[in-house]
């Protein structure tokens, strides 16, 4: 899926529409926060985000329903692909030292995300019950197996 580039004011209104993901025309000018833009200023906006690829929309008698075709997570991952390659030469240790640098990500943080993914790593599951039983009965026994299979390659 490509994605294209949005404007501020394009930005601003898909943050609304994917909270909404499915919506009418009138959905955005009852849910749009004050100053509420003008009902022509949004169906324009509506038409280039369908243009876009954005948004779809389904005609229901006289009035079109709207569905959001971007997640906002693809669009996430598609800026910092964008700020990586641009600003960082497509090195995440450089943007993970900037957001540091800039207080925007504390050593705490990093702390917690790296104990979690460490925490989550795949472990192996035993196929049969003796294997279980092996392990149970000699726990040391696979790790000097593993060691043995190792040495041999």
């Amino acid at each position: 899926m490509k994605i294209n580039h949005l404007t501020a004011a394009e930005e601003n209104l898909m943050k609304l529409f994917w909270k909404l993901n499915s919506f009418y025309l009138k959905d955005i000018m009852e849910q749009h926060p004050e100053p509420k833009p003008h009902q022509n200023t949004v169906s324009t906006y509506l038409k280039i985000l369908v243009e876009k690829g954005y948004l779809s929309t389904e005609k229901e008698g006289r009035i079109f329903k709207y569905t959001v075709m971007v997640p906002v997570e693809e669009y996430k991952k598609f800026l910092l692909k964008e700020l990586s390659q641009h600003f960082f030469n497509n090195s995440g240790k450089e943007i993970l030292q900037f957001l540091f640098n800039e207080n925007l990500i504390s050593q705490n943080d990093l702390k917690e995300y790296f104990d979690l993914k460490i925490e989550m790593k795949p472990i192996k599951i035993k196929e049969t019950k003796h294997e279980i039983a092996e392990e149970i009965l000699n726990p040391k026994k696979d790790k000097k197996d593993k060691k043995k299979k190792k040495k041999k390659n």
